[in-house]
């Protein structure tokens, strides 16, 4: 959004780097997130990302929930929890997000505060202090065009009690997976995707979380 990339860059105006990184970054010696990345260098400094990867993109998960009309629950971005205090009750807010540029590169994080607008911040900052590099590819036998749609291989992540599987699908299967996950799939760049659950899914933290680790193992299968 052209508000939220003006806020950006008035942070970035007035960013004075506490890290060697993020001076080297500041100063031109560093251009590319990617090499960051491949290197393995901790990134401490949000700035940092968005210097480098300027068209990053984030989504909120929906991990909270309120009533709906007719019963049920409706899903909301932010998570309430109350605590009972001498002097009454006390809210808390948290915020679960994804950030990414749709092209390879994408990170999670967790926030809390005592504001929803406090907690969605520290969601998207830690999401930019955790980014990793999706390898992609065409690892499907009834595909094989060689193209970046999905992912090279089969692989598998967990968090808590679930476990989940990612399959490289064909071209045209799309993003078989449940809208949350979508979310995450449309930043890290993948098109076309099969999985299977194991666990209490509807615990979207771990859900999404176990996707990550998929994800992330993706480098354990590379030669």
């Amino acid at each position: 959004m052209p508000e939220e990339r003006e806020e950006v860059e008035e942070k970035l105006a007035g960013w004075k780097p506490r890290t060697k990184l993020g001076k080297d970054v500041l100063s031109g010696k560093v251009t590319d997130i990617r090499e960051i990345l491949k290197k393995g260098i901790k990134i401490k400094e949000p700035e940092i990302v968005d210097m480098l990867v300027p068209n990053l993109q984030s989504e909120l998960i929906l991990i909270g929930g309120r009533p709906g009309k007719g019963g049920g629950i409706e899903r909301t971005p932010v998570r309430v929890a109350a605590k009972m205090h001498r002097s009454g009750r006390r809210y808390s807010y948290g915020a679960f997000a994804v950030v990414g540029n749709g092209d390879g590169i994408v990170g999670i994080g967790k926030g809390s505060g005592k504001e929803g607008r406090k907690a969605v911040e520290k969601a998207v900052e830690r999401a930019k202090l955790n980014l990793i590099l999706v390898p992609r590819g065409c690892g499907s036998w009834e595909c094989g065009c060689g193209e970046n749609h999905s992912i090279p291989c089969k692989t598998e992540g967990k968090s808590g009690s679930v476990r989940v599987t990612l399959l490289p699908a064909p071209k045209g299967i799309e993003l078989a997976v449940s809208d949350e996950v979508k979310k995450l799939m449309r930043l890290a760049g993948i098109k076309d995707v099969w999985i299977k659950t194991l666990g209490d899914t509807s615990t979207r933290y771990n859900l999404i979380k176990a996707v990550f680790d998929a994800l992330k193992n993706l480098h354990g299968y590379r030669k």
